[in-house]
């Protein structure tokens, strides 16, 4: 069938509840047919495999020919390619690859083909299990293509790019329309994909016009050599400014503090800070997990309560008569009415997944930022405010897996997350339309509000209880003299305690209900995020997704800290220009012309070096972080820290007391001996 072909439409007939009077209605459904593209799914994949083989294949070589030409120890061969997550390469073309993933891997329940060199429906959950590990090895060739820095990867990777981008428009061009839950579903989520497959098509092109203009060599040092170490450590080391505010003690005001909590939640990047390529990773499959899980709930939910709401008639005075549901005499009155209601249900609905995306795109944001203060946190070796105990910042088997782990596991906490949410949030929409707006409008079915009014007694003692206890601990019981509060007039404080303990013990009802409510309505809001912990700070290890962050952490920390890559970085330029220079000395061995200038110049730049060496040496020991790494480390506390700085003082008397015992060791021993 062609992918032009009329859509075909079909006719249900709702029965006839009346049986004397009503007339059977039709309700056009619209059944959409399977669409065959002329660009055949099956045919393109075999093609784009083998073409996608080739492709590592020449890329195996080409890494395996640079390894020798650098004088580098052979590689394995399809193992070449595959540094594509340092932090060396191009952060857009592993995030738009992610993006292209996840996509594809979404729909894979959904499809009727998840592998699409089979049809068959008996066996169908294990090609998806096969699916799982088919797409990532499908779509790596466009992650490898970039790691090589030179310009055949870059052609290869603009026709795999091409090839992917042109395909998909194509069979969505020709099949716009599928029967898969709703008939613009694929379409509308197949968009993150064109996206990514766009850039990716012109991110290539435009990396192999750059790499034209300006010879690129990949070499074990060109992360070290960048300038971004640098200015951070420039920035960590300058002199704070004086603020021209004053300094005065003073509470914000409310509109300060609006301000405050509102900035909290906005990301503005900064020129000394970058996200590790893993966050930027998740960052942005998030967003695409966001848009996914949306389209669904809107695609699987809202066409058929429009189809539902066309479709009733008078019929339904009928059906409700059945349940002794009676809403007007008359039957049309009785139709606006169910209609009325279905338009809610669907208002109430549509509101509940926009609640929902805005919560999540809100916490999203905030994560951001506390990501940025976390890491930011643990490279000046403030560990306490992060983990709240004394760790090591060292790479391990658990922190590991966990840093593997990290980018799905972000997106399915959203993907759950969302959907609690959107539970929770629709029905909290029906009750409150259904049992407070719409009786209020018209008037009637004032059930909630009859039974509060019932109880109008119990509430009032408890609102004068809470009330009383306020103003007498206000004007009776609290005393204020020469500055500071004292308690007065104890005897009846005593009293009133003792008088008021039943009623206090009901007032402690309501108040857990409403703790449990507060509590979960939290969790609920915060499940899709994993940089905090929806447990106690004492019990937050026993949160896995809490858990699997910190461990992130340490391994980023650990391998991607500014400063001792700025320090790794400035001893490699040091060594090259030690080695320069007497290069430039064996040269110029035979000539006995020694200029007195010469030599001031270079006593000059052997002083700069030793002063650079000295204030890199100063930032280092001054991390609290590193003390782990040291010779003869012994645990230190808490109070050893102050501000994410190592307490110098504390750590002379600790060694001043070590000393003491020490020689009182030694005495012992001699009067013994």
């Amino acid at each position: 069938m062609s992918a032009t072909e009329d859509v075909a439409k079909d006719y249900y007939d709702y029965p006839d509840w009346n049986m004397e009077n009503a007339v059977p209605t039709k309700v056009p459904v619209q059944v959409i047919p399977p669409c065959y593209p002329t660009a055949d799914d099956r045919l393109y994949h075999i093609c784009i495999s083998a073409i996608s083989l080739v492709v590592m294949l020449t890329l195996a070589f080409l890494a395996r020919r640079m390894k020798l030409v650098d004088g580098q120890k052979r590689v394995p061969g399809l193992l070449s390619p595959v540094n594509f997550l340092d932090h060396t390469q191009h952060k857009g073309l592993a995030v738009a690859v992610f993006g292209v993933l996840f996509c594809k891997l979404f729909g894979l329940v959904i499809a009727p083909n998840p592998l699409p060199f089979t049809t068959d429906q008996a066996n169908k959950q294990y090609w998806i299990i096969v699916s799982l590990f088919y797409y990532p090895v499908l779509y790596f060739p466009l992650l490898a293509c970039g790691t090589l820095r030179n310009a055949v990867g870059y052609v290869l990777g603009s026709l795999l790019s091409w090839t992917h981008f042109g395909v998909l428009v194509w069979q969505k061009a020709d099949c716009p329309k599928t029967p898969e839950i709703y008939k613009y579903y694929s379409l509308l989520a197949s968009l993150p994909q064109v996206c990514c497959l766009a850039f990716l098509s012109f991110q290539y092109p435009l990396l192999l016009f750059k790499g034209l203009k300006r010879t690129e060599k990949t070499t074990a040092g060109e992360d070290l050599s960048s300038s971004y170490y640098n200015d951070y450590v420039k920035n960590i080391l300058k002199k704070k400014k004086p603020s021209k505010t004053s300094t005065s003690t003073e509470k914000p005001t409310l509109v300060e503090r609006i301000t405050d909590a509102v900035k909290s939640y906005i990301y503005t990047p900064e020129e000394v800070f970058r996200f590790p390529l893993k966050l930027a990773i998740s960052g942005v499959v998030s967003f695409t997990a966001l848009y996914q899980m949306a389209l669904v709930f809107v695609a699987s939910v809202v066409p058929t309560l429009q189809i539902v709401r066309q479709g009733v008639n008078e019929d339904i005075a009928f059906l409700l008569a059945g349940f002794n549901i009676v809403l007007s005499e008359d039957r049309a009155e009785v139709v606006r009415i169910v209609v009325h209601y279905m338009w809610c249900v669907e208002v109430c609905y549509l509101s509940a997944i926009t609640l929902s995306c805005s919560v999540n795109l809100v916490m999203l944001m905030r994560s951001m930022v506390l990501h940025r203060s976390n890491l930011k946190g643990l490279y000046r070796g403030d560990i306490y405010n992060v983990y709240n105990c004394q760790r090591n910042i060292r790479p391990s088997r658990p922190a590991l897996v966990c840093w593997m782990g990290f980018t799905s596991f972000q997106s399915a906490h959203i993907c759950l997350g969302m959907l609690i949410q959107t539970i929770v949030f629709f029905l909290c929409l029906l009750i409150a339309v259904f049992l407070i707006i719409i009786p209020i409008f018209h008037g009637q079915n004032l059930m909630l509000f009859k039974v509060l009014g019932n109880m109008w007694p119990f509430w009032l003692m408890l609102f004068s209880v809470v009330v009383v206890q306020h103003v007498t601990t206000r004007f009776c019981f609290i005393k204020k003299s020469t500055g500071t509060r004292d308690l007065h007039n104890r005897g009846c404080l005593f009293l009133l305690t003792y008088l008021l303990f039943p009623v206090n013990v009901l007032i402690g009802v309501v108040l857990g209900a409403w703790r449990l409510v507060i509590t979960a309505l939290f969790n609920i809001v915060h499940l899709g995020r994993m940089d905090i912990s929806l447990l106690n700070r004492n019990v937050e290890t026993f949160d896995p997704a809490y858990r699997c962050y910190a461990h992130y952490l340490k391994i980023e920390v650990s391998q991607s800290h500014p400063v001792m890559k700025a320090f790794c970085g400035m001893m490699l330029q040091f060594a090259r220009q030690d080695g320069a220079e007497k290069k430039a000395r064996d040269e110029e061995e035979g000539i006995q012309l020694v200029n007195q200038e010469k030599k001031l110049q270079h006593k000059v730049s052997i002083s700069k070096r030793a002063r650079g060496h000295w204030q890199l040496l100063y930032t280092l020991v001054n991390n609290p972080s590193l003390v782990g790494s040291r010779k003869h480390f012994q645990p230190q506390r808490s109070e050893s820290f102050f501000n994410g700085t190592l307490n110098w003082a504390e750590k002379e008397g600790i060694k001043k007391e070590a000393g003491k015992e020490t020689e009182a060791g030694k005495e012992t021993e001699a009067v013994t001996n």
